[in-house]
């Protein structure tokens, strides 16, 4: 590996340390009540060397925001040609439903806890609100051109969204999440099959 490749591994190491440091603070006391100068401390680095990987405190939070926005505009983008866009996101959707560890999805031991402190923080639901409105626009520009599209994507995005409120609701009733996953994953095909009727990918 060369020095840019090693430099790069480095900070890479340095970002997820970071956000490794905050998490356990963010669920333990709440989103709004940790400072980031607290992560720093935490994380044995400077509060100016948080902001140098972090550019807001809610990216410590979402710290795979990045990815989670694009991940649905990445399914549509690897299609074979001829493969149907809703198909290929109900099949992704429901896989990850059924990954013990999915981290985009918050399936994991903790869930209720990470679940909750989303909740309980107007600024992580306000950036959540962001991450899915990015996501979508995302998902419009990768599917195939149509007067339709945007209407498609929106109602994916929008199925997308439901699962997931789903998930959350029930896993903060105190169902087992992956008792939870296991059924939404059960029932995706027929939320998807009334969106079937999609443009074909190119």
């Amino acid at each position: 590996m060369g020095r840019m490749g090693l430099r790069e591994t480095k900070k890479q190491q340095t970002r997820t340390a970071i956000a490794d440091a905050a998490l356990p603070l963010f669920l333990e006391r709440g989103f709004d009540q940790v400072t980031v100068a607290e992560v720093a401390r935490h994380a044995g680095v400077s509060t100016n060397t948080v902001f140098n990987y972090f550019a807001t405190k809610e990216d410590l939070f979402f710290d795979r925001q990045a990815e989670v926005e694009q991940h649905q505009a990445g399914v549509v983008r690897d299609l074979p040609p001829g493969g149907c866009p809703v198909a290929a996101l109900r099949d992704d959707l429901r896989d990850a439903l059924r990954v013990a560890d999915d981290h985009t999805l918050g399936i994991q031991p903790g869930a209720a806890s990470f679940f909750r402190t989303v909740e309980g923080s107007p600024a992580l639901r306000a950036r959540e609100r962001e991450i899915a409105e990015r996501a979508e626009a995302a998902l419009a520009a990768a599917l195939p051109p149509s007067p339709r599209t945007p209407f498609l994507a929106a109602a994916l995005a929008a199925t997308h969204r439901a699962t997931l409120r789903e998930l959350r609701r029930r896993v903060l009733a105190g169902d087992p999440p992956h008792t939870v996953a296991a059924e939404l994953a059960a029932a995706l095909t027929d939320a998807f099959d009334i969106l079937c009727r999609c443009p074909q990918h190119p």
